[in-house]
């Protein structure tokens, strides 16, 4: 998963055409530690999607933009749109983020 690390660089990712998985998270986040044990094997199953990593700490202007309220949050965009959200509550487990996943495929 690579490192967004400028507003510049976010806004550049998400107006792209392909759809792009954000993963916003913190250093101090026992949640996303977690998620980052079981996120591999889906990043490979959802290959797909081009994966993004963004310390809501160091741009928390883009996570107040896009109602990012807890972490790790999983943001989906396309074209500069947000096309879904799983909010933190929702992303503890590998089945949540999977299910989640799923009910994008069109």
């Amino acid at each position: 998963m690579k490192a967004i690390t400028t507003a510049e660089q976010f806004n550049e990712i998400i107006s792209s055409d392909t759809e792009v998985i954000v993963k916003f998270t913190a250093g101090w986040c026992p949640d996303c530690t977690r998620m980052d044990m079981f996120i591999d094997p889906i990043i490979e199953e959802y290959n797909q999607y081009q994966w993004y990593e963004v310390n809501r700490d160091e741009l928390p202007e883009i996570a107040e933009k896009y109602d990012v309220m807890g972490i790790p949050s999983l943001l989906i965009y396309q074209e500069n749109t947000k096309k879904a959200h799983l909010h933190s509550a929702n992303a503890k487990s590998p089945e949540q983020v999977t299910e989640f996943l799923q009910s994008q495929k069109g």
